[in-house]
């Protein structure tokens, strides 16, 4: 069976866009089965609830709020409960693993690091980046499709609050390129109405003693299991197309991405 976790997922008090606590999002995971949680509030590049202005350690303190509420009641309901964040460069986005309050307070440049210094600081730190919903494309707020495969250990290839196409675009692209996986929920509310967001996430063989476990597992180059409706990825997406998506460049430019033959693309 192994251990099922959380790996995407937001909060009021740290995320704009978030609609419950941290505490509030610990028993709907216990209920469903879940061995722990990362909360992955949005950074001060996204859409953060935390102040974009002041004392740094103060800024800090109000980001990881929410990490805070749901670790002290996941501790109360028997579920591991780790940290993380999630960064924007506009239009795609990172989730950063296995670093902590007591590191961010000490590295204030990373509120403004380029995706290529972001890695090296995270590794440095003893941590992982994985892109998050790399085909995700809205167009009232992320305007084009931009792959960073050079600046992340792993893509997120399931996301729960996309539509099946763009995971589809996802994990023919991390087959093409034999890229480390995993699936998320991108949970922002902890009592859904019918047709939200789903609880997605991945499945390890053994609990996790801690986030540094999941961020060698990444590191590692194996793919944790992923845990998501298998017909998710069977669906027929014939006649729906995705914008065309683009690669990130070492220097961090834009080019066209080459076709993924898994799936016929062949371009917008």
């Amino acid at each position: 069976m192994g251990f099922l976790y959380e790996t995407h997922m937001h909060t009021c008090q740290g995320s704009a866009c978030g609609v419950s606590t941290g505490r509030e999002h610990i028993r709907r995971h216990v209920e469903a089965g879940y061995t722990g949680i990362i909360i992955t509030d949005h950074f001060f590049g996204g859409n953060t609830a935390a102040p974009r202005t002041g004392k740094w350690t103060d800024r800090v303190r109000a980001f990881t709020e929410g990490y805070r509420d749901a670790l002290e009641e996941g501790e109360r309901q028997g579920l591991q409960v780790f940290f993380g964040w999630e960064q924007c460069y506009g239009d795609d986005e990172y989730l950063v693993y296995g670093l902590d309050e007591a590191w961010l307070l000490e590295h204030p440049e990373i509120e403004h690091c380029s995706r290529g210094e972001q890695l090296r600081l995270v590794h440095e730190g003893g941590g992982c980046v994985v892109q998050a919903h790399p085909f995700r494309w809205r167009p009232r707020y992320m305007h084009t499709i931009r792959v960073g495969r050079l600046f992340c250990d792993a893509v997120e290839v399931v996301n729960g609050g996309n539509p099946p196409v763009q995971d589809i675009y996802a994990m023919a692209y991390a087959r093409q390129h034999h890229l480390v996986m995993t699936a998320g929920s991108d949970n922002h509310n902890s009592w859904p109405r019918s047709g939200e967001v789903p609880l997605f996430g991945v499945v390890t063989q053994e609990k996790l003693g801690d986030v540094h476990d999941y961020v060698r597992l990444i590191l590692s180059g194996r793919s944790p299991g992923l845990h998501f409706p298998r017909e998710r990825l069977e669906e027929d997406i014939t006649g729906q197309s995705l914008p065309a998506p683009l690669e990130l460049t070492a220097d961090e430019d834009v080019v066209p991405m080459d076709p993924l033959p898994d799936i016929g693309y062949k371009g917008a």
